[in-house]
C-alpha cells in the first residue's frame, strides 16, 4: 500500500500538469471563438446589409465552438508531461477529434456558400429559369461534396490505426471480387445515384419546377441522392424515387418557360349568342393584372345533344396566375350569362316529348 501511495505521489505532478494543459488548451480555444464571433456580431450590427457575416455566424458558430478548442489543444498538447504510451493515446484521441470537428466545419461551410449563391440568384424573381437550373445543380453538387467530406474524414480516422491499415491492404487485394458483390447488392442505389447526376445536369426537372405527376399538381421542393420531393398545391408532399423521372412520363409546366395558356370550358344552351360573350371575355380579361396579354380567345369547340361547348383560352406568366385567372374568368362569365341570358343556361326540354304524347 505504501508503495502504491508513493507511485501516485510520484505521478501526481504529471497528471496535474496534463490536466492543466488540457484545460488551458480547451479554454484558450473557446475564448478565441468568443472573441472572433464577438467581432463578427459587431460587424453585423455595423453592416446590416452584409450576407456573408450573418451566414457565418448562423452556420459556423456551433462547429467553431468545438473545432477551435480542439485545434488549440492539439497545438499545446506536446507540453503535457506524460509517458510515451499515455501520450500516444491522448494524441490519437485529440487527432480523431480534430478530424471530426474539421469535417463538421467544412460541411457547415457548404451552407454558407449556399446562402451566398441563393442571395445572388433570387429564385423569387419572375423569370427564374436560369436560377432554377443553377440551384438544382448546386443542391446535388453540395450533397456529393458533403458525402465526400464525411467519407474522407472517416477514412482518415480509420487509417490512423495500424490494424485498420493492414486490413485495408488485404481488402485491396480482393477489391475486384468485393466490387462485384457490392455492385450487385447496391444496384438500385447506384442506379438512383447515376439518375441523380443525369437529373442534375440534363435537368428534366429543376428546383421549383411545376409538375403534374401521378395525377397531382405541385412544385419540386427538394432533389436528394435517392428521391425527389414534390410540394403539392394543398401542402402535401409527394416523394418519388429519382428513377421515376428517368423512366416514366410526367408533365413539366415550366421546362423552358413558366408561361402557360389556361383553358376554361362552358356548356350552354344553343340559344346563347356567342359574340356578346366573346366581347365580354375580352373586356374582362383586359382589366385583369393576371393576364399577360398574349392569348385571349373564345371558340365553340363542340356541339352536343343538349348543349354546345365553349372553350376559352387565356394566358398568364406562370401556372399559379393561370389557375387564378381561369377561376376568375369562369366565375365572371357564368355570372354574366346568368344576368343577361338566363334562358341560355343548360336545360332539358320536354316540349317535344309532350307533343308526341298527345
Amino acid at each position: 500500500m505504501k508503495e502504491v501511495s508513493l507511485r501516485l505521489i510520484h505521478y501526481f505532478p504529471d497528471v496535474l500538469g496534463t490536466l492543466a494543459v488540457l484545460a488551458g488548451g480547451l479554454l484558450g480555444g473557446f475564448v478565441l471563438k468568443l472573441i472572433l464571433f464577438g467581432l463578427l456580431r459587431a460587424y453585423c450590427r455595423r453592416e446590416p446589409d452584409s450576407v456573408l457575416a450573418p451566414s457565418v455566424a448562423k452556420h459556423l458558430g456551433r462547429a467553431m465552438a468545438f473545432f477551435l478548442p480542439v485545434l488549440v489543444l492539439s497545438m499545446v498538447l506536446p507540453l503535457a508531461p506524460l509517458a510515451p504510451g499515455a501520450f500516444e493515446v491522448l494524441r490519437r484521441t485529440v487527432e480523431i477529434s480534430l478530424i471530426s470537428t474539421f469535417a463538421w466545419l467544412l460541411v457547415r461551410t457548404l451552407r454558407v456558400a449556399q446562402d451566398l449563391v441563393r442571395h445572388h440568384y433570387q429564385i423569387e424573381q419572375a423569370d427564374n429559369l436560369r436560377v432554377r437550373k443553377l440551384l438544382t445543380q448546386l443542391q446535388f453538387v453540395q450533397k456529393v461534396v458533403m458525402s465526400l467530406i464525411v467519407l474522407f474524414a472517416i477514412g482518415l480516422i480509420l487509417m490512423s490505426f495500424a490494424t485498420v491499415r493492414k486490413i485495408g491492404t488485404g481488402l485491396l487485394t480482393s477489391a475486384g471480387i468485393l466490387s462485384v458483390i457490392v455492385g450487385l447488392a447496391a444496384q438500385r442505389s447506384i442506379s438512383n445515384f447515376l439518375a441523380g447526376f443525369q437529373i442534375a445536369f440534363t435537368q428534366p426537372i429543376r428546383i421549383d419546377d411545376v409538375l403534374v405527376v401521378e395525377g397531382e399538381w405541385g412544385r419540386v421542393e427538394e432533389i436528394t441522392f435517392t428521391y425527389v420531393v414534390v410540394r403539392i398545391w394543398d401542402e402535401r408532399r409527394l416523394v418519388l424515387p429519382l428513377n421515376y423521372f428517368i423512366e416514366k412520363p410526367f408533365q413539366n409546366w415550366s421546362r423552358t418557360t413558366s408561361q402557360l395558356i389556361g383553358t376554361v370550358f362552358l356548356y350552354v344552351d344553343y340559344t346563347l349568342p356567342v359574340e356578346p360573350v366573346r366581347q365580354e371575355l375580352l373586356r374582362f380579361v383586359a382589366s385583369q393584372p393576371l393576364w399577360d396579354q398574349r392569348v385571349c380567345a373564345l371558340q365553340v369547340t363542340d356541339s352536343k345533344e343538349k348543349t354546345m361547348e365553349l372553350r376559352l383560352l387565356v394566358s398568364a406568366a406562370d401556372a399559379g396566375r393561370a389557375f387564378d385567372l381561369r377561376c376568375a374568368v369562369r366565375e365572371h362569365l357564368v355570372d354574366f350569362i346568368q344576368q343577361h341570358y338566363p334562358t341560355a343556361l343548360p336545360r332539358t326540354r320536354t316540349d317535344g316529348l309532350a307533343g308526341t304524347a298527345d
